[in-house]
C-alpha cells in the first residue's frame, strides 16, 4: 500500500506539486531496490541506540554501524543525518544515510523525516528501515512530503500568461465593468530584493517597525522557495515490519492529505501577483475544492456591492482587477459511536485574508516592504490548504472556508484615508490608513460567517501586522481568543502539529484606541496612543464575531521564510494548515481506508 500521488485527482495534480510516493514494505534492505538508504538512531537514555532492523540493514550493507556512531561521536539528535558513501563497483546501494530521531516523539519523527528529504540528493528513490508506531510514521511521512517541497515548476503549473500587444492594462478596463481586462497579463517580473520586515497592516502605533529586517541583511524573501542541491525526492519505501498494519496505512493516508493541503497552500503563495489576480485566485480555489469533492461558489464584484461587503469593495477599489469572496462547503460524518459522549463539533467557520498584492493603497507602503507582498495572502491559502484535506482525513461536521480576496493597489478610484464605509452587516468603519487593509476584508468575512452563515464556531489567519513578529520572531504565530477553550484547543493542535503559537491578550484598556468621531470603528488605533498594534488589529477583529467563541492567528511572520529549514520551505510556508486541521481532526482518527482515499 502506498502514499503516492494515484490517488488525488488528475485535475488537483495539474494544479499543485505532488509529494513524493512513499510505501510501506516488509523484507530487508535488498528488497527495497533503492540507490540510498538510511536507517535511525534513537537518542536512548544510556548513548545512542540502533534498533534490530538498522543493524541488520548495516551489517547487509557491510558498515559497522556501532563504529560510525563512535568515530562520528553521533548522539541520535531529532533532525541530525550523517552520509556515509559506501564503494564499489557492484554496489546497488551508493549511499547511507544515518538519521536522528531523538526521543522518538512525533516532533522529532517529522524532523527526522524533513531532514532526510532534503539530505537524499539526487536519488529520485530513498530505502528507509524503521519501526516508527503509527502516530511517529504520521509525522515522518509528513516531514518527507513537506521536506521535499520544490518550487521548480511552479510557473509552468500555474500558467504562466505573456504579455499583452499593448503592454500592460487597458487604463479604462476593470473586470466586471466593461470588457474584461486580462489583469493577469500586466508585464514585469517580481522585484528583486531583500524582505525587510514585512508590515503588512502598518498602523501609526507600529509605523515606526517598517523597515526593520527580522530576517537580518541579504535576506531574500521575494517568495520564491530555493532549490536545494538535487532534485526532488520522488519515492520513499520504508521497511517495516508494520507493512500490512491499517493503522499505518491510515497514518501514511492522513500524512498524504495533509501534505497536499500545506503544498496547496504554497503553490498559491508562491505564485506572483502578476499571475495571481483575485479572479485568478478564486477560480483556482474553486477547482482545487471540486477535485478536492468539495463545493464551492465566488461572490463576484456585481455580489458584493449587492449583499454590502464594503471592506471587500474598498479594498479593491483601487485596482482593475476587483475583489472575489470564495466560499467553500464541507459537511462531514457524525461522530462515530465510540465517541458519542462528546459534543458535535458544530458549524466551524474559517476566514482567511487573501490580499493578492499589497502596496499600501494610497499610504504606500516603502519600496522595500512591498518585495515579499504576494505572500500577503497566505491566511486565505491556509484556509484553501485545510478545506481539501478535510474528506481524507474523515473530519466530523460541518466546516465553511472563507477566503477574502483583493489586491490593494493605488489609482483614482483607490480608497483615501479619511473615508467611511460600511462593512457587511452594517458596522462602519473610518479609514485611518489604507494599508490596514486586512481587517477591513476580515471584516466582511467574520461578520458574514456570524451572521448569514450561523457559525458556531469562527477561526481567522491572516498575515496582520509587522508587530507581530518582533513580539514573537518567524517561527510563532500569535493567537488571540474571545475563549479560552478554543485557545487551549488550538494551542495544543498546533503543538501536536509541530506548528508554535502564543496567545496574546486582548486588553480591554485598548478598545477605546479604536473608537472613531464619525463611524462605530476607525481600521487603526488613533483615539489612545496604547502602542501594542497587533492587539488593537485584534480588537478590531473582534467586533465583527458577534458573541461567538472565536480565535484570530497573526502568521505575518510564520507564513513566509527566508530559507529552508527543517520542514518549513523558503518563501510560502503554508503555516496553519498543519494547526487547523489538527484542531479540526481532534479526538478522532482518519478512517481504517484512508490509504484508499488517498493513495
Amino acid at each position: 500500500m502506498t502514499m503516492d500521488g494515484s490517488a488525488s485527482s488528475p485535475v488537483l495534480d495539474d494544479l499543485i506539486g505532488s509529494p513524493p510516493e512513499i510505501t510501506l514494505r516488509s523484507g530487508s534492505v535488498n528488497d527495497a531496490a533503492a540507490s540510498v538508504v538510511a536507517v535511525v538512531l534513537a537518542a536512548g537514555e544510556d548513548g545512542p541506540v540502533f534498533d534490530a532492523t538498522a543493524r541488520r540493514a548495516g551489517s547487509d550493507l557491510g558498515v559497522e554501524l556501532d563504529r560510525l556512531v563512535e568515530s562520528e561521536s553521533l548522539r541520535g539528535d531529532a533532525g541530525s543525518v550523517l552520509a556515509v558513501p559506501l564503494t564499489g563497483a557492484d554496489r546497488s546501494v551508493i549511499r547511507l544515510l544515518v538519521v536522528g530521531v531523538g526521543a522518538g516523539e512525533p516532533r522529532d519523527w517529522r524532523a527526522a523525516g524533513a531532514a532526510m528529504a532534503r539530505r537524499a540528493g539526487t536519488s529520485a528513490r530513498l530505502a528507509v528501515i524503521a519501526q516508527p508506531a503509527p502516530a511517529g510514521l504520521r509525522a515522518f511521512a509528513e516531514g518527507v512530503a513537506l521536506g521535499s517541497y520544490r518550487v521548480s515548476g511552479l510557473l509552468e503549473r500555474v500558467g504562466q500568461p505573456g504579455r499583452l500587444a499593448n503592454g500592460g492594462i487597458r487604463p479604462d478596463a476593470r473586470d466586471g465593468a466593461g470588457p474584461d481586462a486580462p489583469g493577469p497579463d500586466a508585464p514585469g517580473p517580481d522585484a528583486p530584493g531583500r524582505d525587510a520586515l514585512n508590515v503588512n497592516e502598518i498602523t501609526v502605533d507600529d509605523a515606526g517597525l517598517d523597515g526593520i529586517d527580522a530576517a537580518g541583511p541579504g535576506a531574500d524573501a521575494g517568495g520564491e522557495a530555493s532549490t536545494p542541491t538535487g532534485g526532488p525526492l520522488r519515492q520513499v519505501v520504508v521497511v517495516t515490519d508494520l507493512a500490512a498494519d491499517p493503522a499505518a496505512l491510515a497514518a501514511l493516508g492522513a500524512a498524504r492529505a495533509v501534505a497536499l493541503g500545506v503544498y496547496i497552500a504554497r503553490d498559491l503563495v508562491n505564485t506572483p501577483s502578476l499571475v495571481k489576480s483575485p479572479e485568478w485566485l478564486a477560480d483556482r480555489a474553486v477547482r482545487i475544492a471540486a477535485a478536492a469533492g468539495l463545493t464551492a461558489t465566488v461572490l463576484g464584484p456585481q455580489e458584493l456591492a449587492e449583499q454590502g461587503f464594503g471592506g471587500l469593495q474598498a479594498v479593491g477599489q483601487g485596482s482593475p482587477r476587483l475583489p472575489r469572496l470564495v466560499r467553500i462547503s464541507y459537511d462531514g460524518p457524525t461522530l462515530p459511536a465510540a465517541t458519542q459522549g462528546r459534543s458535535a463539533p458544530g458549524h466551524r467557520v474559517l476566514v482567511g485574508k487573501g490580499i493578492t498584492f499589497d502596496s499600501g493603497g494610497l499610504s504606500l507602503k516603502p519600496a522595500v516592504s512591498m518585495i515579499g507582498m504576494k505572500t500577503d495572502m497566505s491566511g486565505a491559502a491556509a484556509v484553501l490548504g485545510t478545506m481539501t484535506a478535510l474528506p481524507a482525513l474523515g473530519v466530523p461536521g460541518r466546516v465553511t472556508g472563507l477566503l477574502c480576496i483583493a489586491e490593494n493597489m493605488i489609482g483614482g478610484s483607490a480608497m483615501r484615508p479619511g473615508d467611511v464605509i460600511t462593512c457587511w452587516g452594517g458596522t462602519t468603519v473610518e479609514v485611518l490608513n489604507t494599508d490596514a487593509e486586512g481587517r477591513l476584508v476580515l471584516a466582511d468575512g467574520l461578520a458574514y460567517a456570524a451572521g448569514e452563515l450561523g457559525a458556531d464556531v469562527i477561526v481567522d489567519l491572516a498575515t496582520l501586522t509587522g508587530a507581530i513578529a518582533v513580539a514573537l520572531g518567524r517561527r510563532t504565530a500569535g493567537l488571540f481568543s474571545s475563549d479560552d477553550d478554543l485557545a487551549a484547543e488550538l494551542a495544543a493542535a498546533a503543538d501536536t502539529a509541530g506548528e508554535r503559537v502564543w496567545r496574546l491578550p486582548l486588553t480591554e484598556d485598548y478598545r477605546p484606541a479604536i473608537d472613531s468621531p464619525v463611524a462605530d470603528l476607525a481600521n487603526i488605533g488613533r483615539a489612545l496612543d496604547v502602542g501594542g498594534g497587533s492587539i488593537t488589529a485584534a480588537l478590531f477583529l473582534r467586533e465583527f464575531a458577534g458573541k461567538l467563541p472565536w480565535a484570530h492567528l497573526d502568521i505575518a511572520g510564520t507564513a513566509r521564510s527566508e530559507s529552508d529549514d527543517g520542514e518549513i520551505s523558503r518563501g510560502g510556508t503554508g503555516w496553519g494548515v498543519r494547526t487547523l486541521l489538527s484542531w479540526l481532526a481532534a479526538g478522532t482518527t482518519a478512517p481504517a481506508d484512508a490509504s484508499a482515499q488517498t493513495g
